[in-house]
């Protein structure tokens, strides 16, 4: 008797924590049973729901016909993941997905029904967003900036110029090489990249360029480098500030000519490729240093794109972590369907020195420490959670929140009951809050 009350206690505790809204029905189709989450989705207390009829409650459009709960009880077959509006206490209009299946008791009699659902507002306004927001490729923004990114790619793309796409580590320059290529009438040919920094010169050099066989002493045969590779396509020399000066001269004469030798090797080779070239650093400064051949940075600037850190566009959290999440879910098999109000927060009021990348692995992070379907703060790095607490994070809270919702009702175009649902907070809130940072004009 001992062990009943205790799985009596568990699945008691089970029904409050879950994040879906559940109700039980008898047979008369009144509610017998009603979870905190079905409070909180549809604005009725347990107290006025117990007893009603959940027609009377939920209000949807299909409760005089089609009611999924009616038909799974009537046929005795569960009814999954249905779209169906409903109608909240205070009278807005509410998406939810439903899932019904037969209630039995012990003996396996047929008492009832339940019901799970769960609000599909973010859902909904996410997609609602993303049909306005323009994107390349594997790029999605609903930053000013890199919208403008957006549209200069394809006229970059066709005119086949140098380019040099300049921005922090980690905020997708690779991405935009990527698009560059693909957009291009060179598509169909290879796409190939190169770490300039990543490998000492000679090294460097025998894999731009290749060598003949003999060239050195461990040149056993011939071996054609990355230019030879890319021939037809892109070839994308990826953070070129850290390119050495001897090398530096030979991409220049490339860049003039179009031609390259091999090392050991006796006689020219035509180069069919397009050049791109990325850095995180301030060539300029490069220039000024001694550092960068003043030359080669206005042969391969003839167009500039400059990618803008994530710091400077928190409007595009919210995307990038739906993103990640749908990724890391597909990838590892896990039911995590998306991050709390207070975990979005938490990332957006941190700066992100690692950018798009941080994004991805902190995303990533919390896959791993999460046991529930919603990530929340806890679940983040230890960094960014130190950093929302920090006292200089404190000072910057109000500032912080301000640029947050200024952002998210444009986003909406002032439409405050779908920023209020994105930012997790009620409407009264927001009005306070719009008052409180004179945005209610």
């Amino acid at each position: 008797m001992e062990a009943n009350a205790d799985q009596r206690r568990i699945a008691a505790l089970i029904f409050e924590n879950i994040q879906e809204g559940v109700f039980t029905v008898d047979c008369k189709f009144r509610i017998t049973a009603f979870n905190a989450a079905a409070e909180r989705i549809s604005g009725f207390s347990r107290e006025e729901a117990l007893g009603q009829y959940c027609f009377d409650v939920f209000r949807t459009e299909l409760c005089n016909g089609g009611c999924a709960l009616r038909t799974s009880m009537r046929d005795g077959a569960p009814h999954a993941n249905q779209r169906v509006p409903i109608i909240t206490r205070d009278g807005r209009k509410v998406p939810i997905s439903l899932t019904t299946t037969i209630l039995h008791d012990d003996d396996g009699k047929a008492i009832g029904g339940i019901e799970l659902f769960r609000d599909l507002t973010r859902v909904e306004s996410l997609e609602r967003r993303l049909q306005h927001i323009a994107g390349v490729g594997n790029m999605v923004s609903a930053n000013e900036q890199m919208q403008r990114i957006f549209a200069l790619l394809p006229d970059v793309a066709a005119s086949e110029c140098n380019a040099l796409i300049s921005g922090p580590s980690g905020s997708g320059k690779e991405l935009v090489a990527q698009a560059l290529h693909d957009l291009s009438t060179r598509r169909e040919g290879p796409y190939v990249k190169i770490n300039c920094g990543a490998l000492p010169e000679n090294l460097l050099e025998s894999e731009l360029f290749g060598y003949e066989k003999g060239a050195f002493t461990d040149a056993k045969q011939a071996k054609q480098g990355q230019f030879a590779l890319a021939r037809g396509g892109t070839l994308l020399l990826d953070e070129i500030g850290e390119m050495p000066m001897p090398l530096q001269v030979k991409i220049l004469r490339v860049l003039s000519s179009g031609e390259y030798r091999p090392l050991g090797g006796v006689k020219e080779l035509q180069a069919d490729v397009r050049i791109l070239a990325s850095t995180n650093r301030i060539l300029e400064e490069r220039v000024a240093e001694g550092l960068f051949r003043e030359d080669l940075y206005y042969r391969i600037n003839v167009v500039n794109i400059d990618v803008p850190p994530l710091r400077e566009r928190l409007e595009d959290i919210p995307l990038l972590v739906d993103h990640f999440i749908a990724r890391f879910r597909e990838r590892r098999g896990r039911e995590i369907r998306g991050i709390s109000s207070e975990g979005l927060s938490t990332l957006r009021c941190y700066d992100f020195p690692g950018n798009v990348r941080e994004l991805e692995n902190a995303i990533e992070h919390a896959f791993v420490m999460c046991r529930g379907d919603t990530i929340e703060p806890r679940h983040l790095p230890s960094r960014i959670l130190d950093a929302a607490s920090a006292p200089a994070q404190a000072q910057r809270e109000n500032p912080c929140e301000r640029a947050v919702i200024q952002e998210a009702l444009a986003r909406h175009g002032g439409n405050r009951q779908e920023t209020a649902e994105e930012l997790g907070m009620h409407r009264t809130t927001l009005w306070r809050k719009l008052q409180q940072f004179a945005l209610d004009s």
